[in-house]
């Protein structure tokens, strides 16, 4: 997708905060129509053409609610325009759910966002490896998280990984593991 020239980020006033239960369903609206939207809306992170089906549910998203657990909302006024799930582990954190609006992809929200839940992972979670996952089939979307510093591991599982995620549309999609070092250790670790 092509940058939309109308689009002033610096215009805009956007707000960085932690979600509440009451953002469940806008947060699974929002990452439904970052990555499965209809051909017409897509942006490009969509995985439409890949896997049929809804990528999460609000109730999905109302069980990533617990210790351990944040998403991070980026906020344009009252809506909801970028979120990141980022879940503690032991010195280590999870990335995921990683989605912009697509009328705004293209624009560096992903890319602070990203940064956000890494600082967050780090300083919340005392994380000094950072974990995520990707589509095998999302070449565009590896080469991005390649681009600020993530390794693949070599572990690959087959998708889909449960049943509540979508069905593949075509053969052959893993899941592809990356991690990074935490650019902030925790000073546990440190010592």
């Amino acid at each position: 997708m092509k940058s939309n020239p109308s689009f002033n980020m610096e215009a805009l006033s956007l707000e960085l905060c932690v979600a509440c239960e009451a953002d469940a369903k806008e947060i699974a609206t929002l990452v439904n129509r970052a990555y499965r939207p209809s051909p017409q809306n897509a942006g490009w992170t969509h995985e439409a053409n890949l896997i049929a089906g809804e990528r999460t549910s609000t109730e999905q998203v109302l069980s990533l609610f617990h210790e351990q657990s944040t998403i991070l909302l980026l906020r344009l006024g009252q809506e909801i325009v970028a979120c990141v799930h980022v879940q503690g582990g032991h010195y280590c954190a999870y990335i995921g759910m990683l989605a912009t609006n697509p009328v705004m992809q293209a624009q560096g929200l992903g890319k602070q966002m990203l940064f956000h839940a890494e600082a967050y992972a780090s300083e919340h979670f005392n994380a000094s490896v950072l974990k995520m996952s990707v589509l095998s089939s999302r070449p565009e979307l590896l080469a991005f998280y390649e681009r600020r510093g993530y390794v693949l591991t070599g572990q690959a599982e087959e998708y889909p990984l449960s049943a509540d995620v979508g069905q593949p549309i075509v053969t052959g999609i893993q899941v592809l593991s990356l991690e990074k070092a935490s650019a902030h250790p925790s000073l546990e670790q440190e010592s």
